[in-house]
């Protein structure tokens, strides 16, 4: 199968072996962030640094002028990738005989929901998400549909890989987490996740809801876990409390709110992309699940991307969905983590591929080249070369 590593551009910037060292690894092609949130990372091989702080989320090339006038528009990076560090890093790749696609996360961004709160996600309780844009509000939908658009075509790119395209919530770390404290599971996460911003509350409306009975419903079901019981998991733990009619109209306005972002990001990618460039989404299968894999129709995504990138960190099984809906040609990459310091596998890599191909996979992504250690990238290296 296919393979391909994510990179950072400061893991290729300023290291004159590192594009040579991630095709030596036997991929074929990188996917390269061009646009990414605040991070701290490690880069244990870099001749200049160790440690890259990424402050803000930002875009890792210079922007162009279709973002004049507007009043949401994104950040450039600071220090940590000045200039076209994307540019120059994809260009260092290219020469290596690498394939380079673009890495365009979208709704996560800290530093728009601290300096423009209006744009978050509000829960039942009144908390804003400052992570999470909430993609119902026109603003905000229309600037990450224009970003994916210019992020995803940088000169030379073969395709993109588009993370976060859809509601964020909760889930998914932000600054030095302290949330595992009540085991929400994935009904808790839900009600935790649903937004009560004046879009969503109209939203709600034209669903036949009044928002603040909903709201209150939602309280009232989060009430046990705050108290330690046990979630009654998956969609059934949503709808016992709110009662299926209620959390069906929940679930049918979100629904509808991602997958006409997702149609329209996409839409406007392809119409900025050259013939043949190739639309992923970093997707999960189940809609109601939130994040950086999108939940989505599988049945759906596949009649509107090419492909889809699937988490697999926890096993293979969210492949099946989108392989038992995949057309002709469409790309279900299997995603797995190869360092072994946050929770990978290298070491399994060969057997895991050849389940994830059992499932129905076409590709693989490998996470993440820049941030493995020279052991875990050994590893790599002898999976693939026996592949």
């Amino acid at each position: 199968m296919k393979a391909s590593a994510f990179v950072y551009p400061w893991d290729v910037v300023g290291d004159p072996e590192a594009a040579g060292r991630v095709a030596a690894l036997g991929v074929r092609q990188v996917t390269l962030a061009a646009a990414y949130h605040s991070t701290r990372a490690l880069t244990p091989r870099h001749p200049r640094h160790r440690v890259v702080t990424a402050e803000h989320s930002a875009v890792l090339y210079p922007t162009d002028a279709r973002w004049q006038g507007r009043e949401l528009r994104p950040y450039e990076a600071g220090d940590w990738a000045p200039g076209d560090a994307y540019g120059e890093a994809a260009a260092a790749l290219a020469d290596a005989g690498l394939e380079v696609h673009t890495w365009v996360v979208l709704a996560h961004n800290s530093r728009l929901g601290a300096e423009r709160p209006d744009t978050s996600v509000v829960n039942a309780y009144g908390d804003r998400y400052p992570w999470a844009p909430c993609i119902a509000q026109p603003a905000t939908r229309a600037y990450l549909v224009e970003l994916a658009a210019e992020a995803a075509v940088r000169p030379g790119a073969r395709g993109t890989e588009l993370e976060s395209l859809g509601w964020y919530g909760l889930q998914h770390l932000h600054a030095h987490d302290k949330t595992a404290g009540v085991a929400l599971g994935e009904a808790g996460s839900y009600l935790m996740s649903l937004c009560f911003c004046p879009a969503c509350r109209e939203g709600y409306g034209d669903q036949g809801l009044d928002p603040g009975e909903l709201a209150a419903s939602v309280r009232e079901a989060l009430e046990p876990l705050w108290r330690g019981a046990p979630d009654d998991g998956g969609w059934a733990g949503v709808e016992k409390p709110l009662g299926a009619a209620k959390a069906a109209a929940t679930r049918a306005w979100r629904d509808e709110t991602a997958r006409t972002l997702q149609e329209a990001a996409v839409r406007a990618v392809r119409a900025a992309a050259p013939e043949g460039f190739q639309v992923l989404l970093h997707a999960d299968p189940v809609t109601y699940h939130t994040g950086a894999n999108a939940g989505v129709d599988p049945a759906h995504i596949l009649t509107v991307a090419d492909g889809v990138v699937v988490p697999c960190a926890g096993g293979t099984g969210l492949l099946t969905p989108f392989a038992a809906r995949g057309r002709e040609g469409a790309v279900v990459a299997a995603n797995f983590t190869v360092v072994s310091g946050m929770g990978g596998h290298p070491a399994t890599l060969a057997a895991d591929a050849a389940a994830a191909r059992d499932r129905g996979a076409t590709e693989l992504r490998l996470y993440h080249a820049g941030l493995a250690s020279d052991g875990d990238l050994s590893l790599v290296r002898e999976a693939l070369a026996g592949s």
